[in-house]
């Protein structure tokens, strides 16, 4: 995807990481050189801020993200398992880092997860 389409809110790949964008400043070309895009955005799993500046011409990595149902089939003290309600098969998670949500989680409960670059995130409980 070409750096200037990208918008605010969306999604994109820095440092093999998958980002959600804050904020996207645009500088005018000048006589040397053309416009570049400054973009401000903060990790899916680790939260941490990252800022990269490119030329609007270039190409930026988008992540494919599947957002999934699943069900709680067990709370481990290190994970949770899930089960995914379409193909019904178990999978890992780590606990959401939200304290709200980590004390929603129980054996039963329907939730969202995300499935990006092959890790999985806990988003929402439904």
């Amino acid at each position: 995807m070409d750096v200037g389409s990208l918008r605010v809110g969306g999604y994109m790949i820095i440092d093999n990481e998958p980002c959600r964008i804050v904020d996207i400043t645009k500088s005018k070309p000048g006589k040397h050189g053309s416009a570049k895009a400054r973009i401000v955005a903060i990790g899916i799993f680790d939260g941490v801020k990252r800022s990269i500046v490119k030329p609007v011409g270039a190409n930026a990595e988008v992540p494919i993200i599947e957002k999934r149902s699943g069900q709680i089939f067990a709370v481990n003290p290190s994970s949770v398992q899930i089960m995914d309600l379409e193909t019904y098969e178990y999978l890992d998670a780590p606990f959401p880092e939200e304290e709200e949500l980590k004390a929603k989680l129980n054996p039963g409960v329907e939730i969202e997860y995300w499935k990006i670059l092959g890790r999985v995130k806990i988003v929402r409980v439904k």
